[in-house]
């Protein structure tokens, strides 16, 4: 089953056809954007006998409105939004799904119930979205209503599992009947991951887990994956850790030239027992 959008139709590199909600497995669907760099995410939807679970929702209104379109469109209530972590590329369009239900961890419920959202910051961050940063803060976004802190069985078919590194306030979702995992940003495939404020050593002992989880992995940006590619990515963020990465399978990842920086900054920051944004990230800011 497939609903289209009407926003984009490119093909990802694994032949989910992108800006489009599809069927992955049994009522599972995946709402993949092609590329997958900064600001491009990835979001789910999963069925259950009440209605329906949104997983994250996308960043300015372009994106989450031909999502959010598609996801009324499948005929079923959302009764539960649920936010993987606090990253404004995968909280923006809360404000579509005003009569669900918003799971998130308490660091993601503490950002966005903060004053208001650095718009300048991300305006010179992602440049090319600034007009619908514009739109998004006229809109604004929802709280968190219900704070996820320990594992769960959240519907009859979703467990949520909090985690650590990406952000101090991951969550991951297992479909364990469709054996799919939706990671958020804990993966990155087929893009170079960015840990300006995670911790690239414990961010690769969870990937170490990651892959006896499920057999298919929908990660926060790129295209969809598997144990494998965790594991390729946790070699690439070991490599921060020590500072040098050499050549390998993440030499064809988007962004490489940008995050690595990025990436090393932060592992030497935490090494040295500061917990810091990287002065690379701070600069990439606008700051």
């Amino acid at each position: 089953m497939r609903v289209k959008a009407g926003y984009c139709s490119t093909m990802g590199r694994n032949d989910i056809p992108t800006c489009t909600l599809h069927e992955i497995a049994d009522r599972v669907f995946v709402w993949i954007q092609p590329g997958g760099e900064s600001g491009v995410s990835n979001a789910g939807v999963v069925l259950d006998d009440d209605g329906a679970t949104v997983i994250d929702t996308l960043m300015v209104p372009s994106q989450w409105q031909p999502f959010a379109e598609a996801v009324h469109k499948l005929g079923k209530p959302v009764r539960r939004v649920v936010l993987t972590h606090a990253h404004i590329d995968h909280v923006g369009g809360t404000k579509a799904f005003n009569q669900s239900s918003v799971f998130g961890s308490q660091q993601t419920s503490e950002l966005l119930d903060s004053v208001e959202m650095p718009i300048d910051a991300y305006k010179a961050f992602m440049p090319v979205f600034a007009d619908g940063f514009d739109e998004l803060a006229q809109i604004g976004t929802r709280a968190v209503t219900h704070i996820v802190s320990d594992s769960a069985q959240l519907t009859d078919r979703i467990e949520v599992l909090p985690v650590t590194g990406h952000t101090s306030g991951d969550l991951m979702l297992l479909v364990a009947d469709a054996d799919v995992l939706f990671s958020g940003d804990l993966c990155f495939f087929g893009v170079t991951p960015l840990a300006f404020q995670g911790d690239p050593a414990v961010w690769a002992a969870t990937l170490d887990l990651v892959g006896e989880l499920a057999t298919t992995i929908v990660p926060g940006h790129g295209r969809i994956g598997d144990a494998t590619d965790a594991a390729v990515l946790a070699q690439y963020l070991r490599h921060c850790c020590v500072g040098t990465i050499p050549e390998g399978p993440w030499d064809t990842w988007l962004e490489r030239s940008e995050r690595d920086a990025i990436n090393i900054e932060r592992a030497e920051l935490l090494r040295a027992g500061r917990d810091e944004m990287p002065p690379s990230m701070l600069r990439a800011l606008g700051y």
